[in-house]
């Protein structure tokens, strides 16, 4: 599956692309916000290309054919948390040489699109780290609404707080 935007091309991710995925997510900005450790290796970001970025809605954020970023809308039991039947958790994550641009709300919305038009999805969650200012914009820009506050650990084991927004059809 391929979805474009007026900018952007939303592909799904190729073993070629350990060196660029670790390229953008090696930066100690980008991962932690998100809830996930800096890849340490390229093998550790081809790793995580074959067995995470596999899943069915998980897309490389492109520009050029270039990896900028991931997205993916996690259906259960692949989220998270389980948000009920019908439901979907929305996740990115941009380079941060292209962050400002737009680029995560961009692909969100024609993912957005593909959830309600294509795959029966209903309701749409999404949750970022309170410090997460960046992501909570994206959101709103969205039309995602509060949902609910969670305290959840991340791979420091440090706790922190999580909002989850809520976007319905």
């Amino acid at each position: 599956m391929i979805l474009k935007t007026d900018n952007l091309c939303l592909r799904h991710w190729k073993d070629s692309d350990a060196q660029r995925l670790y390229d953008l997510a090696k930066n100690p900005n980008i991962g932690p916000v998100a809830g996930w450790a800096p890849h340490q290796s390229v093998n550790d970001s081809l790793y995580i290309i074959k067995t995470i970025f596999v899943r069915e809605e998980c897309y490389a954020i492109t520009k050029d054919n270039c990896p900028i970023g991931s997205i993916e809308l996690l259906i259960h039991p692949n989220g998270n948390h389980w948000w009920g039947e019908g439901s979907a958790e929305l996740g990115y994550w941009i380079g941060e040489a292209y962050q400002g641009r737009g680029y995560a709300t961009e692909a969100s919305k024609v993912l957005i699109k593909r959830a309600f038009d294509d795959l029966g999805i209903e309701r749409i969650f999404a949750s970022y780290k309170c410090e997460n200012a960046a992501s909570k914009r994206v959101l709103e820009k969205l039309g995602f609404e509060f949902y609910a506050e969670l305290t959840n650990v991340d791979y420091t084991n440090k706790p922190f707080r999580e909002i989850a927004m809520k976007l319905e059809k």
